[in-house]
């Protein structure tokens, strides 16, 4: 039987690769899932296994050769000289210690093997940390459920089953790093397969990890050929290097993370060393809890404090006046929901509004690339919107053309699919200008967070009474304190004071939206 070795998925917006190298010559006998060859495209390098056991064919692909996605790569002859393998020696004490068991209900009955494989995870996203797996090898499930989840920088993803069948081997457990394209699991699709199975193959793998990162004695490794490039490049030697590749081959990512770790020893020496934890005592140690964060997480803290290392951020403040702008909301509202199905909210009125004094500031709207700034003749609007996993800013792409109507339902269905996890990348990434609404926590003022590249963010806050002198009289107003964050780098103060005015005119005075004033 013979069986086609074709291009994985190669990630989002990555149509072809480059064989960068065979490992294994025509006539070779291979086990299942061993590596066969490297892949190379723009952004990762891809290691294509064996899909079964047997004697490699045909190399239709050969080095330098490129190749799209689902493109023939070469072919295997099962059941050709397969069992020369070497694993696969080792692991027969093993296995014949429960050969009885095989024999009187696995082996042939467990039905074909299906790989669970990483999704696509996003333009720019090439790997992810399992975070829960919802099933247990030997169980069985359908197609389509959810078998584990993933988290990225950015969103949480889900993994269903390929197909109907038992789950019988998990080769990510919960916390392992996996690249886009890897493999998670493996399933039985005749539902015949145990626990036992993963059992039985563990020995053999345990050999073959230690091959997988720890060179051959007297072999001599070739390099990736990206790694080698990325080597020459960065200044950086072999010696420097620690491969993670198979037989301890160098990846292009290992020459990043030497590089990175030798530029960051004089910044260590040269910077404080980050103060120690406090003492604490025994007694309060155990009444703790420790929890690793999120990569969500560690995205949003990286970010941030990225933020606050490179832009010159400012705040300036101001106050509004909401009385028009709650007298039409109470006046539309209902006929405004009856109309268009959503509810109106304060979310479009800002939104037009900064999106009106973007066009007379447009340095607010613009960001800094190298020594050029560039304007943005567009308003993509990020909107802070809370998660029970953190802070994400869905983007409201041309909201600068977009009726109040629009505006309300985008917001309002972006803003579920942030909750329940379901946002994609594309639709996070992009954004000119934030709108952060602080107010629906309680917040009176606060100085919000730039979202680098963009040069400005809006602070909304708690609409408060408050005793306001009107025409000469004193009178109680809802009122709302603004804030402007801006990099103070390509965003002088006078443009800074001159948008929130801006925004505070176009709100006191909602015609004025109408009116392009």
């Amino acid at each position: 039987m013979t069986t086609e070795v074709r291009v994985p998925t190669l990630g989002e917006s990555v149509s072809e690769a480059t064989v960068a190298t065979w490992f294994k010559k025509p006539g070779d006998a291979v086990e299942a899932d061993e590596m066969l060859c490297e892949l190379e495209t723009d952004k990762v390098t891809v290691e294509v296994p064996s899909p079964a056991a047997g004697k490699l064919g045909e190399i239709v692909a050969k080095e330098g050769e490129t190749v799209g996605v689902d493109a023939l790569l070469a072919t295997i002859e099962e059941g050709a000289g397969a069992s020369s393998g070497g694993e696969k020696k080792e692991a027969a004490p093993a296995k014949s210690e429960s050969a009885d068991d095989d024999d009187s209900g696995g082996g042939n009955s467990g039905g074909d093997t299906i790989d669970v494989m990483v999704p696509t995870l996003g333009e720019s996203v090439s790997e992810a940390t399992v975070s829960t797996w919802f099933k247990q090898v030997g169980d069985k499930v359908e197609a389509d459920e959810m078998l584990c989840e993933l988290e990225t920088d950015k969103v949480s993803v889900e993994v269903p089953a390929p197909a109907s069948g038992t789950l019988t081997e998990i080769l990510a457990n919960e916390g392992s790093t996996v690249e886009a394209g890897g493999k998670l699991a493996l399933m039985s699709s005749g539902g015949g397969a145990s626990a036992k199975k993963a059992e039985v193959t563990e020995p053999a793998e345990k050999p073959e990890g230690e091959q997988y990162t720890t060179p051959a004695a007297g072999r001599d490794v070739e390099d990736a050929p990206s790694a080698k490039k990325a080597m020459a490049e960065k200044g950086v030697s072999r010696d420097q290097v620690q491969g993670s590749g198979r037989d301890g081959r160098v990846m292009k990512e290992d020459v990043a993370k030497a590089a990175a770790a030798a530029s960051a020893v004089p910044a260590a020496s040269s910077a404080p060393a980050q103060a120690p934890r406090a003492p604490v005592s025994a007694e309060d140690a155990s009444r703790e809890e420790r929890v690793k964060m999120t990569r969500l997480r560690q995205t949003i803290a990286k970010r941030l404090k990225d933020s606050q290392n490179t832009a010159a951020m400012l705040t300036t403040y101001n106050e509004v006046d909401m009385t028009e702008v709650m007298a039409l909301r109470n006046q539309y509202k209902d006929e405004f929901q009856k109309k268009h199905g959503v509810k109106l909210g304060f979310m479009s009125f800002f939104t037009k509004a900064c999106c009106h004094a973007l066009k007379e500031v447009p340095e607010v709207n613009a960001e800094i690339d190298g020594t050029d700034i560039v304007y943005k003749n567009f308003v993509h609007m990020g909107i802070a919107t809370g998660t029970p996993t953190g802070l994400v800013v869905p983007v409201i792409r041309d909201a600068d053309s977009m009726s109040f109507a629009d505006i309300e339902k985008a917001i309002a269905e972006k803003g579920a699919r942030a909750r329940d996890g379901k946002l994609s990348m594309a639709e996070m990434q992009g954004g000119t200008f934030t709108i952060s609404n602080g107010g629906v926590y309680g917040s009176l003022m606060s100085s919000p967070i730039l979202n680098p590249p963009q040069s400005g963010i809006l602070g909304m806050h708690k609409i408060q009474q408050r005793p306001m002198v009107v025409n000469g009289e004193i009178k109680a107003r809802p009122m709302m304190y603004l804030a402007l964050s801006y990099d103070h780098r390509i965003v002088d103060g006078k443009g800074a004071v001159t948008f929130l005015v801006r925004v505070k005119d176009a709100l006191e005075d909602p015609r004025r939206l109408l009116m392009d004033l």
